[in-house]
C-alpha cells in the first residue's frame, strides 16, 4: 500500500480520496485501501468473475463493479467518477479460482478445461484447444506460455485428438495432461504445466489487451501525481507494465520533446521492480514470482524539471 501513497484527503474529489482496484478477487488488496481511507473517501472495485460478488465489502464507501478492467473509464463514468487519485492491479489468479476444480486453473485438480475468467465468455481453454490447428497452437504455447518445446506440445494435443483413429475432444485438464505427459521434462513437470496452463488462459482471457486497455485509460483517469500500483506475475505482463509507466507506449520507445521532456503521461516511481523478500515468499510461495512496479501520473512540475533555465 505504501507505493499508492493513499492521501484521506484526496484531489479527485472535494470530499476524499478515491482510488480503484481494478483486480478484487478476494478482496484483501480493497479492505487494506479502505482501512487507509478517511470517511468522506471513496473506493471503487473491478473484478469480472461473478464469484467475486461474495467478497464484496459492507463499506459505504465501496463499489463492487462487475466488470472487465478493459472497460475502467466507461465504468467509473457510469458511478459518476472521472478522475481517481490512485490504482491498484494485482494481475495474478486469485486464490479461489484455483481451488475450485471446475474452473481448470489449477494442474491440481482434474476439473473442466475452461479458464474463463468471466464465465458469461463463450470460449473455454477445451474449445480453443479442440479448434485449434497446429501451427495456432504452436504460436500461442509460445508466445504465452513461454514453452520451449512449444511445438513438441501442439503437436501432442494434435495426436491426441485422433489417436485411434478416432476424432475426440479434451474436455478436461486431466486428458490435456495426458495428452502432453511426454513432454513434461522430469523434475519440472509442475512448472511446465504451469506454462501450459497460462498460455490458454491468456488467450482465452485477452488478457494482454485487456491490459493494454486498462494502462491507457488509468493514465487518463488519474489526476496528476495520482500512482498506479501493478503487480504482475509473469514477464509478459511485466513488460507491457515497464514499457508503459517509463515511455507512455508497449515498445518501450521513449520520445523527448525539443526540450528534452519525456513525453509519456506517467513517470517511473520505482527503480526497477520491487520484489518479495525471502520472508514474504515463505508465508506465501506464488509471491516468488510478483514483481511490483510504480508509476505516478505527471505533474506540471515534474516536465518542467528537464526544461533548460532559460527557456522556462
Amino acid at each position: 500500500m505504501e507505493g499508492l501513497s493513499i492521501r484521506p484527503e484526496g484531489t479527485a474529489s472535494s470530499r476524499g480520496g478515491v482510488y480503484v482496484d481494478v483486480t478484487f478477487g478476494g478482496g484483501g488488496h480493497s479492505r487494506a485501501i479502505l482501512e487507509r481511507l478517511g470517511p468522506e473517501g471513496r473506493l471503487l472495485a473491478f473484478d469480472q468473475d461473478e464469484d467475486a460478488r461474495a467478497n464484496a465489502i459492507d463499506d459505504p464507501r465501496f463499489t463492487l463493479i462487475n466488470e472487465n478492467f478493459r472497460h475502467l473509464k466507461a465504468f467509473l463514468r457510469l458511478h459518476g467518477v472521472r478522475q481517481v487519485d490512485g490504482i491498484l492491479a494485482d494481475l495474478g489468479v486469485s486464490s479461489h479460482q484455483f481451488d475450485v476444480a471446475e474452473r481448470g486453473f489449477s494442474t491440481r485438480f482434474d476439473g473442466a478445461l475452461d479458464l474463463r475468467m468471466d464465465r458469461r465468455g463463450d470460449v473455454t481453454a477445451a474449445d480453443l484447444v479442440n479448434s485449434l490447428g497446429e501451427e495456432d497452437l504452436t504460436r500461442i504455447l509460445k508466445l504465452y506460455g513461454e514453452l520451449p518445446n512449444a511445438r513438441q506440445m501442439a503437436k501432442a494435443i494434435a495426436k491426441w485428438k485422433v489417436e485411434g483413429g478416432e476424432r475426440r475432444e479434451i474436455k478436461t485438464t486431466g486428458e490435456l495432461k495426458e495428452a502432453v505427459a511426454k513432454h513434461l521434462p522430469r523434475g519440472m513437470e509442475n512448472k511446465y504445466l504451469a506454462m501450459l496452463f497460462q498460455a490458454l488462459r491468456i488467450e482465452v482471457n485477452g488478457e494482454l489487451d485487456a491490459l493494454k486497455e486498462m494502462l491507457q485509460q488509468a493514465s487518463e483517469v488519474l489526476v496528476p501525481g495520482g500512482r498506479l500500483v501493478v503487480i504482475s506475475y509473469h514477464s509478459l505482463e511485466d513488460r507491457l507494465v515497464k514499457n508503459f509507466m517509463r515511455s507512455g507506449n508497449f515498445e518501450g520507445t521513449v520520445e523527448k520533446d525539443f526540450y528534452g521532456n519525456v513525453l509519456s503521461p506517467m513517470r517511473m516511481v520505482s527503480h526497477g521492480a520491487v520484489q518479495a523478500g525471502a520472508d514474504e515468499v515463505a508465508r506465501n510461495s506464488r509471491a516468488r514470482s510478483a514483481k511490483l512496479r510504480v508509476g505516478e501520473k505527471r505533474t506540471v512540475e515534474s516536465d518542467q524539471k528537464a526544461v533548460p533555465q532559460s527557456n522556462r
